[in-house]
């Protein structure tokens, strides 16, 4: 009793301890899941400004419903640049101060054709009455149930930042500015014009060998250009694809399964009933041609008589036997045509008369009867059709009813090679009947090649294993080798990917690769639709430079082309372009009528340092060695003819301002974003 006494004496002291141990234990787990972070309930911030996780999600949702074809992926890639987007122009609008009023507003939802063209809303007149719109939205403004009102109230806010949107593009493109003096540069850029001589030996005559490039020189490059080099943290892994495939066995056990129904199909006359009763894809009873039946079993498919059964033969992962139900004669056809169409014919813009089409028409009938090869470029220089001109007027499988009736009757009446003229709503018509298809109805029981549940668990059991051996192996490659499987690895993958190269879409793998989890050398198994990949975390670049591998395909050139470039130079020797060619094994070439807009040297390609080069030198004048782009230069010029005064430049100023307007508002963005403090953190989702 003594001792219970003291118990309960002391019970508030021992409640604050269990409470405090409670609060600690807890307080562990909270930090080590980050829910106190700033970061826990939000997928990044945009200077400052965070993005809420559960209304971020909530327009992925919306996204993906409303884009057909849509993934998950591409919904929450598109839902993050529209809120960087928003929160970058949104501080840019308010910096300006930039808003629309309730009148501003009515006149902008008076151009909506749903709002403005609803009877609903409209007076006696037919016209808009901004009386009725208010009207209504004093209604579901004090409804019972604010659903609609609250759906008015975000179509109001996305009409505002539309609004707000046109105005800053507007002020932009209002600053953009060409002077008579740009003018007058574009006009030079365009028409001064050079003629030289030059020398040239290619970084392509020295071999890559004579020239090493470590790690670290590509690493050194691109830190003289970050921003140029810039890159979000990226991941690479190596993995293993253990498939679901079926063993010999099933396949035995599938041909015989199949063979069984073949047997019974000789003699069903319901096929598309048996079909679908025992097919993993339905009977289909559309007549298809030669060419759409499988490529390896075309000849016999197509001449297979009707009511006899082919196969088993095995197509787009399916045991398949086909069997002939019927066939239809000229099911589909070839044809090409010239359209001369005339002013006021529908879709029309030609200007011709309706005589002077058919004059036409009766001119070309005729060129294309004595040389019916020609058929394709006559269309290509004459026809009215955008849709087949390109393609020598020519249109494939035509189904009959698929044209208007004249045209039609003309294609499905008359024999290959026929060539005639026919009149439609659209105009005349030159037209050459080419080809003519038979076509066949099969029916066909596919079943799908699947492994057995017995080999499914027995590749089970196989990845399992490799996953427990790659974990106590740090030799990856060694460990698959072992089991009868390669390594493959997939690179430069970052946050916000949806796919793994070579096995698609995995969203579960990009996100265990960049979990804070996860370090480099941990081994994970993975489900996936064509069985189960083992992977291992091979490295993570968090530099902000492209990862090594990547930059190799472009930087590692660059800094082999400046060691080149040393060796060409030593070779090059002399004052003279007669020197340096005989020195070096070249010969002297000559440019003539280059310009700096389009700095291209012949048989060279574009080389705007080299032709920059011969602009700046004085008649005669012969420069130093030069590096280019795609080797090593001298050139000597000999003339530079400067473009003629113009009365105006109106036409360049014009061009200059239209192209500089028409990207500046994307520029302006990009530098605005560039410049922004964004903390992303998609990987986690």
């Amino acid at each position: 009793m003594a001792v219970l006494s003291k118990i309960r004496q002391r019970s508030f002291f021992l409640i604050i301890i269990i409470a405090l141990a409670l609060f600690s234990f807890v307080l562990a787990d909270v930090i080590q899941s980050g829910t106190f972070s700033s970061d826990a309930n939000n997928v990044g911030s945009v200077n400052g400004t965070d993005i809420d996780a559960q209304e971020f999600m909530q327009n992925v949702a919306m996204i993906e419903k409303q884009g057909q074809g849509t993934t998950s992926t591409q919904a929450l890639n598109s839902a993050w640049e529209q809120e960087v987007r928003r929160i970058i122009l949104s501080e840019e609008f308010d910096k300006l101060g930039l808003k629309i009023g309730g009148e501003q507003l009515i006149n902008i939802i008076k151009q909506n054709p749903n709002l403005a063209q609803n009877p609903e809303f409209l007076n006696a007149a037919g016209l808009f009455d901004e009386n009725k719109l208010k009207e209504f939205l004093k209604g579901i403004k004090n409804a019972p149930d604010q659903t609609q009102w609250l759906q008015w109230k975000e179509f109001e806010k996305s009409i505002e930042r539309f609004a707000v949107e046109q105005m800053y593009n507007t002020m932009i493109k209002s600053g953009v500015y060409t002077t008579k003096a740009e003018g007058k540069f574009q006009h030079k850029l365009e028409n001064d014009k050079v003629d030289f001589e030059y020398v040239t030996v290619a970084f392509s005559t020295v071999n890559d060998d004579q020239v090493k490039v470590t790690d670290a020189e590509i690493i050194d490059f691109m830190k003289k250009s970050p921003k140029k080099y810039k890159s979000d943290p990226t991941t690479s892994i190596d993995f293993v694809l253990v498939e679901n495939k079926p063993s010999k066995e099933d396949e035995q056990a599938m041909v015989a399964s199949i063979n069984e129904v073949k047997a019974k199909f000789d003699s069903i006359s319901n096929v598309g009933e048996f079909v679908n009763a025992n097919s993993d894809i339905k009977f289909d009873s559309t007549y298809v041609t030669k060419n759409q039946l499988p490529v390896e079993h075309q000849e016999a498919l197509f001449n297979l008589p009707v009511g006899s059964v082919y196969g088993p033969y095995v197509y787009g992962g399916h045991q398949c036997i086909s069997k002939m139900v019927g066939r239809k004669a000229n099911a589909s056809a070839k044809a090409s045509h010239i359209l001369l169409s005339y002013k006021g014919a529908p879709q029309s813009t030609a200007t011709r008369t309706k005589e002077e089409a058919q004059a036409l028409a009766n001119t070309l009938l005729a060129q294309a009867k004595a040389n019916p090869g020609n058929f394709a470029m006559l269309a290509l220089t004459n026809s009215d059709d955008p849709g087949s001109k390109n393609n020598g007027g020519e249109y494939d499988n035509i189904t009959p009813g698929q044209m208007v009736p004249q045209f039609n009757d003309f294609v499905f009446n008359n024999a290959i090679g026929t060539i005639g003229v026919v009149e439609t709503d659209f105009g005349f018509h030159v037209i050459k009947v080419t080809d003519k298809y038979n076509a066949v109805l099969m029916g066909t029981v596919a079943q799908k090649i699947e492994p057995s549940e017995a080999t499914i668990d027995a590749i089970y059991t196989k990845a399992s294993q490799l996953e427990a051996d790659a974990n106590e192996n740090k030799d990856f490659a060694a460990v698959a080798k072992k089991a009868g499987f390669e390594v493959i690895p997939a690179t430069n993958i970052k946050g916000f990917d949806e796919y793994v190269q070579g096995l698609g879409s995995q969203r579960e793998i990009v996100r265990w690769a960049f979990n804070q989890d996860t370090e480099i050398g941990d081994v994970r198994r993975f489900d996936v639709p064509q069985g189960f990949v083992i992977a291992k975390l091979k490295d993570k670049n968090e530099t902000g430079l492209l990862p090594l591998d990547v930059a190799k395909l472009s930087v590692e050139q660059l800094i082999k082309n400046q060691k080149k470039a040393e060796i060409i130079k030593k070779k090059m020797s002399g004052t003279s372009l007669e020197a340096v060619a005989k020195a070096s094994g070249a010969s002297v070439q000559t440019a003539v009528g280059v310009s700096i807009k389009v700095p291209v040297v012949p048989n060279i390609g574009n080389e705007p340092k080299v032709v920059g080069k011969a602009f700046g030198l004085a008649a005669g004048k012969t420069s130093e060695v030069i590096e280019g782009l795609s080797g090593m230069f001298m050139v000597r010029t000999k003339t530079v003819t400067k473009a003629m005064e113009l009365p105006n430049y109106k036409t360049y100023i014009t061009q200059d301002r239209s192209q500089n307007q028409s990207y500046a508002v994307s520029k302006a963005y990009t530098a605005l974003k560039d410049k922004a403090e964004i903390k992303d953190n998609r990987a986690k989702f």
